[in-house]
């Protein structure tokens, strides 16, 4: 008898699913189309980058996936169940960092846990801190405040504060587009190890095709807006990853291939552009 192959198994349980999603918004000019019947998945355990120009849409898919918002028709479903708002089993990192600045790291970090859906006894709420800290490298800075704090640290205060209350789903947003190159390869490569520790399912919007390619299991090219699904590319590299990753040959034609179709979409944003100023 074959035995179950567990990836096979996860990447059929389709947690996120988006069916003929389109979304407009009133403007002084009429009604301004920004998702156009968007139909897609994202399996239990993957790790999705949605990517594609800016202004195209890509937020405004991750606000409805997060709650924020409701499509204008068609239907983003979690666990085959119609999202209508935010719920604790996803946790939301934006690229401004989010903590609090007159929090302390070690407070920032417990503020999710004193709230009534994550709520948890005191000790456990300060093993729990302690123990993101120690994974974010933030042990040595418990009673500093954000201020205090390099770029870098401030956003692992953000993925930290993220993790603590468990959410199953981590919804990022360009959430180390502010970093410096060296700053930025640091932290994806602790997001890694920390998902490696965790396991999450996640869903990450991003303008870098070096970051999507890396970091990885599906990638969703989106055309210029109205959002459409342009192609979408399963990403063979397997886990654990490693810088050595981005010199090998295969990587190196994925990533071309990938910022050709960006870089398509680009020119189709530009001359949309030209076409409404004339």
């Amino acid at each position: 008898m074959t035995e179950p192959n567990p990836d096979s198994f996860r990447k059929a349980q389709a947690r996120i699913s988006f069916d003929r999603v389109s979304v407009e918004f009133d403007t002084a000019n009429g009604p301004l189309k920004v998702v156009e019947d968007v139909s897609y998945t994202i399996a239990n355990g993957e790790f999705v980058s949605i990517i594609g120009p800016s202004g195209c849409g890509k937020t405004t898919m991750m606000n409805i996936v997060a709650g924020f918002m409701q499509p204008t028709s068609g239907t983003v479903r979690l666990d085959g169940k119609p999202i209508e708002g935010p719920g604790p089993e996803r946790g939301v990192i934006f690229q401004e960092y989010g903590v609090f600045p007159w929090l302390s790291v070690e407070d920032n970090i417990a503020f999710g846990l004193k709230l009534a859906a994550n709520r948890v006894p005191e000790r456990e709420s300060r093993e729990i801190c302690q123990r993101y800290m120690r994974l974010m490298g933030l042990a040595d800075f418990a009673k500093a405040y954000p201020k205090t704090l390099s770029g870098g640290m401030r956003q692992r205060l953000a993925i930290a504060r993220a993790y603590a209350v468990k959410p199953q789903f981590l919804l990022m947003d360009e959430p180390f587009g502010a970093l410096d190159a060296q700053t930025r390869s640091n932290m994806q490569d602790l997001l890694l190890e920390v998902l490696a520790a965790e396991g999450k399912t996640v869903m990450l919007i991003t303008h870098s095709v070096e970051e999507a390619t890396y970091l990885s299991s599906k990638i969703i090219v989106v055309t210029a807006r109205p959002s459409r699904i342009r192609e979408v590319i399963d990403v063979p590299f397997p886990y654990p990853r490693n810088e050595a990753l981005h010199e090998s040959r295969e990587f190196g034609e994925m990533r071309s291939h990938i910022r050709d179709l960006v870089m398509q979409e680009y020119a189709a944003q530009q001359a949309q552009a030209v076409r409404a100023s004339s």
